[in-house]
């Protein structure tokens, strides 16, 4: 009796001592969480331009000003003229939107608009959805996800933010009619179920966005869209992620420059992160958690600017980074596609092709940043996605 007293006693005080060694260790844990955070926002050109702001919220016209890479600055969007609009009604009519729908903000209303969320959505659209020039559409302190059938297009529009959404299981659509940007009916051919395709677009920044498990591709970029900053967005769980350039007879899109950052690819990507035709992507500061066929690819002489990414090899199968479509016309060994400080890992490699010659974006005094050491990678990312966003405090 005695002794089972004492084992009793004895689980008590163990019990006891892991409390109190819980109770020390998460404010650690949280403090070096916190630490981390903020290391992450420091390197990040982009969010620490506007994250610091606890008022956020009523100054959410702020971000405008911290794009950078190819789209610029997006100044464009806000100022004289501005209407704020909020999506109050999930629901969608393809032809005829109603007021305090996302398609009658994004195809209705006229001029520069921004337009935000009452609360949390799950907007199921029935067509595609076409956004018009000069809109900006902020997801940031509510959680919105637009699934389950049609998705986004910009098609001949320009001056465009899409911010804080979750895009996925989008389905391919025959052909329809829709309403499109000035309230103009537009028909519309087979449209494969990519959760945001750019038709000739330009001036286009997508940032903050978690994309996964669509019928096609993640996102398009074609049919000479240029000047487009992909960045701080989570693509996982598909095979196509990224298209830049339409098709190898579409010459158009050698003037497309395009810098993908900040970006998290992961897990279970397969391929196209990007995979580019002609044009120029600067690829920079990037985590890529594995991929099956490829990380990067192309066709049709590209130039890719592999600058400062991490990429993690995946346990088994194909550990190479590139890929180079055997289809395309003109020697392969001219096209450039450059490594200039990645981090390979897991036994990961890159093999370089072309001259050294062009290999800079060249960006201009709105567009440039600085590049962060690949070693920072992990927490230069860790805030990729739809961030969760409360009110009265940091985002």
């Amino acid at each position: 009796m005695a002794l089972q007293g004492t084992k009793i006693a004895f689980l008590w005080c163990f019990a006891l001592a892991l409390v109190i060694v819980m109770l020390f260790i998460t404010p650690i844990n949280a403090s070096i969480a916190k630490r981390m955070k903020m290391a992450g926002l420091n390197m990040n050109a982009i969010d620490r331009c506007w994250r610091w702001n606890p008022n956020w919220r009523n100054n959410r016209q702020q971000l405008a000003t911290c794009s950078v890479g190819f789209a610029g600055k997006m100044t464009n969007n806000i100022g004289r003229g501005l209407i704020q609009y909020v999506v109050t009604d999930p629901s969608d009519n393809p032809l005829d939107p109603k007021p305090g729908t996302l398609r009658y903000g994004a195809t209705m209303i006229g001029g520069k608009k921004w337009i935000t969320f009452q609360r949390d959505m799950q907007i199921k659209l029935e067509k595609p959805l076409l956004i018009s020039s000069f809109t900006a559409i902020d997801g940031r302190g509510v959680e919105v996800h637009i699934a389950g059938n049609a998705c986004l297009m910009i098609y001949k529009a320009s001056n465009i933010i899409i911010h804080g959404l979750r895009i996925h299981h989008c389905r391919g659509q025959g052909p329809s009619s829709v309403m499109g940007p000035g309230s103009k009916m537009m028909s519309m051919g087979k449209v494969d179920g990519d959760a945001i395709r750019l038709v000739s677009a330009s001036k286009v920044w997508l940032d903050h966005n978690t994309l996964y498990e669509c019928d096609d591709g993640l996102l398009d970029v074609t049919r000479g869209s240029t000047d487009i900053t992909i960045s701080n967005n989570w693509f996982r769980y598909q095979n196509k992620v990224m298209l830049l350039g339409h098709d190898d007879g579409y010459l158009r899109d050698k003037n497309m420059k395009v810098t993908v950052m900040y970006n998290h690819f992961g897990p279970n990507c397969n391929q196209r992160m990007p995979r580019i035709r002609y044009g120029y992507a600067h690829v920079v500061n990037n985590l890529y958690q594995g991929w099956m066929q490829y990380a990067i690819g192309g066709s049709m002489n590209p130039s890719v600017k592999s600058q400062s990414n991490l990429f993690i090899a995946p346990k088994s199968g194909n550990k190479e980074v590139t890929w180079r479509s055997k289809s395309s016309k003109g020697e392969t060994g001219s096209w450039k596609f450059f490594s200039v400080g990645d981090v390979l890992e897991n036994g990961a490699s890159f093999t370089q092709s072309g001259t050294a010659s062009g290999e800079n974006p060249d960006y201009s005094s709105e567009q440039v940043f600085p590049v962060a050491d690949a070693r920072s990678v992990r927490l230069l990312t860790k805030s990729s996605g739809a961030l969760r966003c409360t009110p009265r405090s940091k985002c």
